[in-house]
């Protein structure tokens, strides 16, 4: 596919974008943003020493950063893997003969099921947001990085269900293995890009997850709204409507090489 064509796509485009939404959306969750100093002192094999201990990777030295800076990309790299093959086997089942046939009827199904995520992830049925804890010892450290990083994308499931399972669905309704791919690499961005910042130490993104930590609920409830109105959206079939609509739009912008 050209450049143009994914720009012309005006489906693709939306679905790109809540994909880096509902991955920083995930970060900012209360089964995950709390607990960010631990994740970066596992995956850098720092738990432990007063650094790490104090959570606050802009006082660690500098070896330690960039242990932490190398840990927590290769962490992102190990959920990025799972986030990559469970879209794309979603990708799979929207490439079928039988999806086609039932699109229309599937995607209202899918609205609802994307109303009840954003219910979940409002704090509704919270007895499914539980998430399994890192049991590791630290001196497993940067080798074991990427597997902390599988251990997070499975064990944390039903804490990221809602905000990947509406990527989820949005990659079946791509009817594409390539595309579904680009939502799973684009939510890992979305959700690994502050891991890494945050192991930079950056003033300004201490400062920033200090704030989200203190509006937790208000995200929670932010998040919630808008993963209902994208169900809404499908089940009403106004969803097709209006990505049809923004391809013909966006379409009309792109000039033919």
């Amino acid at each position: 596919m050209g450049i143009q064509e994914i720009i012309a796509d005006g489906q693709l485009l939306v679905a790109s974008a809540i994909a880096v939404a509902a991955g920083l959306v995930s970060f900012l969750s209360p089964c995950v943003l709390p607990l960010i100093p631990g994740y970066l002192a596992y995956v850098s094999g720092v738990a432990g020493t007063p650094s790490a201990n104090a959570a606050n990777p802009k006082a660690a030295s500098k070896r330690e950063r960039n242990r932490m800076v190398l840990g927590s990309i290769l962490f992102v790299l190990g959920f990025a893997v799972v986030f990559v093959i469970l879209l794309t086997l979603s990708g799979a089942v929207g490439a079928s003969t039988w999806y086609l046939d039932w699109q229309d009827v599937i995607l209202r199904v899918m609205g609802v099921v994307v109303i009840i995520m954003g219910l979940v992830f409002m704090g509704a049925f919270a007895k499914f947001q539980r998430t399994t804890r890192l049991k590791v010892s630290p001196k497993i450290g940067l080798a074991g990085a990427p597997l902390l990083g599988i251990v997070f994308a499975i064990g944390w499931a039903p804490c990221l269900g809602p905000t990947i399972g509406t990527v989820s669905l949005l990659a079946m309704q791509q009817g594409s293995i390539g595309r579904a791919a680009l939502l799973a690499l684009l939510y890992s961005l979305g959700l690994g890009i502050p891991f890494v910042l945050a192991a930079f130490g950056f003033g300004w993104m201490t400062q920033t997850m200090t704030f989200f930590k203190r509006h937790i609920r208000t995200v929670n409830i932010v998040g919630g709204v808008i993963l209902i109105i994208l169900g809404v959206l499908m089940v009403t079939g106004l969803w097709g409507l209006i990505m049809s609509e923004l391809q013909i739009w966006i379409g009309g912008y792109v000039t033919p090489l």
